[in-house]
């Protein structure tokens, strides 16, 4: 489906119509053969054929004996320049479907003038039929698309300028903010898919950081609240195009903070006393950097809990972004459906939970220590999604301890399936059971790799490793998202 696949590239149909006619507009489609007789592909031809695969020896085997897509033909009447012949073939003539040389299924024109059709690019005088595929003719059947494709038609000023602006989003909206931008032809207009933020104009010495701290350790809300907030801000982060993290705070803006993963009403309950707190400062500190501040301040406290002083890293200088910076339809996609840190699945999934785990951990950048040590610290910090149980193999709930690790790895409990997902963790002597888990808890232990790590973290003397390697992480997560802090 064509709208579908545009749309998760967070084009609306304006700029669907505008990519599908303008990159249909110059060059075309090779399927002049037979498909069947193409040699092997690339991993599994012979040596001699240098990785290239798929040789072609049909008539010259290349130009007009070109096999490719298995499509053949090109889209406009002049396909070696940009020109707006593209909406008059497909507005105005009629198509049926046939098939290609290749055996592709295309469309042509019914009756099409010879002065209509494009010259064949590589026979001389020579003219073909041009051809559409199913989703040029989805621009003319589709009513939207075909009120859009009209107006493109009847306006090709506007048509290109729509298409420009387009293609840059569509070949730039991996980059991430425009801070990251380099060079002299970085556009001064701001765009929304660029998810813009505000201009910082404060700083905070680290008197001031203290004084914040006390202020949210002393606010009312629990650990595990503040933990929670600033981890699933920063947990939309996406290092395959940049999108989402803390900066800008979001999670307070549609459609974030009503996402089930994040506990809409235990959200807005922190929020609210975050606000309150940001209303009483003298010098106005951003939501976004509450939150984050927030939750290291809490992880300070778990780790003295544990018997463990620690400082966690602070880089000031979040701004919190408004609806008006913020693309809502697009944000959509960021809508995290599972999240194994906090042992949480919107439903069940042909994907396993702890294969999903792995989606997660590598969107977000992380390596397998980095998750594993983040897991096992957010279990005992009782992150849980809605408060559960499931993995929090300790009796000091709260405390950065290596708990997890320890009793994970302990041979005298014995794991009993419960259900497809859950298990009930017995004491071999006893025969009780003393915790329960979820599949993504378990795969420390039976994964090798994993476990190998795990070990590491469940050893005696390895207590403030493991909080320190914790903090570590946790500041990674946190600051994904500052390109402007240097790491």
């Amino acid at each position: 489906d064509v709208r579908t696949t545009f749309k998760r590239m967070a084009m609306n149909d304006e700029e669907t119509v505008a990519l599908t006619a303008g990159g249909h507009t110059v060059g075309k489609c090779h399927g002049n053969g037979d498909a069947s007789i193409l040699g092997p592909k690339p991993e599994e031809a012979d040596v001699e054929e240098q990785g290239f695969g798929w040789k072609n020896t049909q008539g010259k085997g290349h130009s007009e004996d070109t096999v490719s897509s298995g499509l053949e033909g090109a889209w406009s009447s002049k396909p070696d320049r940009w020109n707006h012949t593209y909406f008059h073939l497909l507005l105005n003539h009629e198509w049926e479907s046939v098939k290609s040389p290749a055996g592709a299924w295309q469309w042509e024109p019914i009756n099409m003038k010879e002065e209509d059709k494009p010259l064949d690019a590589h026979i001389p005088g020579v003219r073909r039929n041009p051809i559409m595929t199913d989703a040029d003719m989805a621009l003319k059947m589709d009513p939207e698309y075909r009120k859009i494709s009209e107006r493109f038609h009847n306006d090709p000023e506007y048509f290109g300028e729509v298409f420009a602006r387009a293609w840059f989003k569509l070949t730039h909206r991996d980059l991430g903010p425009k801070s990251r931008y380099l060079g002299p032809d970085v556009p001064k207009e701001d765009l929304i898919w660029q998810d813009p933020l505000p201009t910082v104009d404060y700083t905070l010495s680290e008197v001031e950081i203290e004084d914040l701290k006390k202020k949210l350790l002393n606010s009312g809300l629990s650990q595990t609240e503040l933990i929670n907030t600033a981890w699933d801000s920063a947990r939309t982060f996406r290092g395959s195009d940049y999108r989402g993290g803390a900066n800008g705070a979001r999670i307070r803006l549609a459609p974030q903070k009503d996402w089930v993963g994040n506990e809409p009403e235990r959200l807005q309950k922190v929020l609210a006393k975050l606000e309150e707190i940001q209303q009483g400062l003298d010098k106005k500190v951003s939501i976004a950097d509450l939150i984050v501040l927030g939750g290291s301040a809490a992880i300070e406290k778990a780790a003295e809990n544990a018997g463990v002083k620690i400082k966690v890293p602070f880089s000031p200088g979040r701004g919190d972004a408004t609806d008006e910076m913020t693309d809502a339809e697009s944000f959509n996609d960021l809508e995290p459906i599972h999240d194994g840190f906090r042992n949480w699945v919107k439903k069940d999934y042909v994907v396993k939970p702890e294969e999903l785990l792995l989606d997660r951990t590598q969107l977000m950048g992380l390596t397998a220590p980095e998750m594993t040590v983040l897991m096992g610290g957010m279990r005992v910090l009782g992150t849980n999604h809605g408060g559960a149980k499931h993995g929090v193999f300790t009796d000091k709930v709260g405390a950065l301890t290596n708990d997890f690790f320890v009793n994970l790895t302990d041979m005298s409990y014995d794991w009993k399936p419960a259900s497809d997902s859950h298990y009930n963790i017995v004491e071999r002597k006893t025969g009780e059971t003393k915790w329960t888990a979820t599949r993504v808890d378990l795969v420390f232990g039976s994964n090798s790799i994993l476990r190998s790590y795990a070990e590491v973290y469940a050893q005696d003397d390895n207590k403030e490793k493991f909080v320190k390697d914790f903090v570590k992480a946790w500041v990674k997560v946190m600051d994904a998202d500052r390109f402007d802090v240097k790491k």
